[in-house]
């Protein structure tokens, strides 16, 4: 099967949208000509045995020798080039205007990507035809891949989140923007095969969407890879034509959504900032929280080296401190990156944060250059290039589970059956120390599921941290809404003016919310001493996240006076 990725000679599309890509489906045949002589394991990956469930693991660590952009994949401008690349032949396939509409309001639109011996990572095509700009092409082609080592045979779920293209384009194009980013969900597949100079056939199907939902298009992308890697392109029309007789997706929504024979349990968030809620039975596998995190491998596990400093990691991710996150696979970074943006909740996302950031990326000179990280900036990595460039960063976490202290360094134990690229598995932080006591009774439970061998306990014990940290963020926030709720005018003062100002809430003043402090009723977050929490505070009312957070409040409570 081969697809084939054209610029379309639209007038109305080539010039204005500068040389954007129209990637579309085109006739499909099975490739021709003599069949090569398989080659050893590509360079991209280093052999590994492997769980093929979505999320597993490799199990034989393997140290790679110094992971770059030259030794992994090729230089942008090849892959520009190539995508750059005209075809005259038509599309194979026409999707109705009506249908096309159904289908865009939840994903833009899915991309098979391979990996070319002489191109590198290539979109070779994406159903439903959909524009994409040169640099959201060579962004979508890296992404899709793992920049780590990996498996022999096997395959790989992760999601990433990319940088779109500020020029506008017509609906009929693609769907209007939601937050400046486009998402992906990736299912990687590597396998044998001789008829490829490399020896093996790798390809990632990639679903395009402009929801962050991670929950919801984890388990379709883990559904479809699959099946389109066993039947091809006869089950990625029957997904696509499967979204299109789905309801609009409304904040709040509980919906079954039939997809590809399976019935989908789903709900959304009423709101971004709203953490999605389950009770202690609560069964992932049953119910999807569209926005949450996946809960399958648990979370738990991605974070027991570094138990005892989840209150320190919930603290920098709270005063939006950057962080550099660590894992073996992009199945790693991206599930603990989603989650702990879950954590934060129901305060707003304000910073750049990546749940899978590679090398290759076109952001990569900004984000990840020598000067300081931005306020909010969390990137997932897992190339050990990052390491070094990014030595300066105040605050880096690398996933899994604990290394015993005699296993050489980046090595693994029994228990620690992960390839071992970049530091060693736990927290490690410059400048920071803890604001909040810890919850001793909570961090044992979570080293017992750890050390146990059952699966539900160590998705309870996920939960339970779940549950936990968004405890804490609301409680941070009581202090800020109690003095809030002091600027807000009386329904005395409302009908004693006719001023506009009447309907406004006064001036926030971060002196007088300090000083109330002292007055009110104790702050509900556990703090260790008065000090540190005013500290706590100070800072927390500098960072982004509070101006974003204050604009919200002050939304609400104007558009609660206006309506009386």
């Amino acid at each position: 099967m081969s697809l084939t990725l054209s610029v379309g000679d639209d007038s109305d599309v080539a010039e204005a949208e500068l040389s954007a890509l129209s990637v579309s489906s085109s006739a499909f045949a099975s490739p021709a000509g003599p069949t090569p002589t398989a080659s050893p394991a590509p360079p991209l990956v280093r052999k590994s045995s492997f769980d093929s469930r979505p999320g597993a693991s490799p199990t034989k660590p393997v140290r790679p020798r110094g992971l770059s952009r030259s030794h992994t994949l090729p230089r942008v401008p090849q892959l520009e080039t190539k995508s750059r690349r005209k075809n005259s032949e038509l599309d194979a396939l026409v999707v109705e205007p009506d249908v096309l509409a159904r289908i865009r309001r939840w994903i833009l639109g899915v991309a098979i990507v391979d990996f070319d011996v002489d191109d590198g990572p290539v979109i070779t095509g994406i159903y439903p035809s959909l524009v994409v700009f040169p640099a959201e092409a060579e962004n979508i082609a890296f992404s899709a891949f793992p920049d780590s080592p990996q498996f022999e045979d096997g395959s790989q779920d992760h999601s990433f989140r990319i940088r779109e293209h500020p020029m506008s384009l017509p609906s009929d194009r693609r769907s209007a923007p939601k937050d400046g980013f486009m998402y992906g969900f990736a299912h990687f597949t590597q396998r044998k095969d001789s008829t490829s100079k490399r020896g093996y056939e790798q390809r990632s199907l990639v679903i395009l969407t402009h929801h962050a939902y991670p929950a919801l298009f984890a388990r379709i992308s883990a559904l479809l890879g699959p099946l389109f890697q066993e039947h091809g392109l006869p089950m990625l029309e029957a997904a696509c034509h499967n979204i299109a007789t789905w309801s609009d997706p409304t904040p709040g929504m509980i919906a079954e959504l039939g997809f590809l024979g399976t019935v989908l349990s789903v709900e959304l968030p009423h709101s971004p900032e709203q953490q999605q809620l389950v009770s202690k039975a609560y069964d992932p596998r049953q119910h999807i929280l569209a926005s949450s995190s996946t809960f399958t491998p648990p979370p738990l596990l991605l974070f027991e080296a570094a138990l005892s400093h989840l209150w320190s990691l919930w603290e920098c991710l709270v005063l939006c401190e950057p962080l550099l996150i660590f894992g073996a696979s992009p199945a790693q970074t991206s599930q603990a990156i989603w989650w702990l943006r879950d954590l934060l909740r129901p305060l707003p996302l304000t910073g750049d944060m990546r749940p899978y950031f590679t090398i290759h990326d076109t952001d990569h000179a900004t984000l990840a250059s020598h000067l300081p990280p931005a306020a909010g900036r969390v990137l997932g990595v897992t190339n050990p290039v990052f390491e070094r460039s990014c030595a300066h960063w105040p605050h880096v976490l690398s996933l899994g589970r604990r290394v015993p202290l005699n296993t050489a360094t980046h090595g693994a134990s029994a228990g620690n059956t992960r390839a071992r690229a970049g530091p060693l598995p736990g927290w490690k932080t410059r400048t920071h120390t803890r604001y909040v006591s810890k919850d001793r009774a909570l961090l044992r439970r979570l080293e017992d599921a750890c050390a146990s061998n059952s699966e539900r306990e160590r998705l309870d014990a996920s939960l339970d941290l779940r549950r936990h940290f968004h405890a804490r963020t609301t409680e941070m926030l009581v202090p800020l809404a109690r003095y809030l709720h002091t600027l807000i005018p009386t329904p005395a003062e409302r009908a004693a003016s006719a001023s506009p100002e009447a309907l406004r809430m006064r001036a926030f003043s971060a002196p007088a919310f300090l000083a109330s402090l002292k007055t009110g009723a104790g702050a509900a977050l556990p703090f260790r001493s008065t000090a540190r929490r005013k500290e706590f505070y100070e800072r927390w009312l500098r960072t982004p996240a509070f101006g974003v957070w204050l604009g919200l409040q002050e939304r609400i409570v104007h558009g609660v006076l206006e309506g009386g």
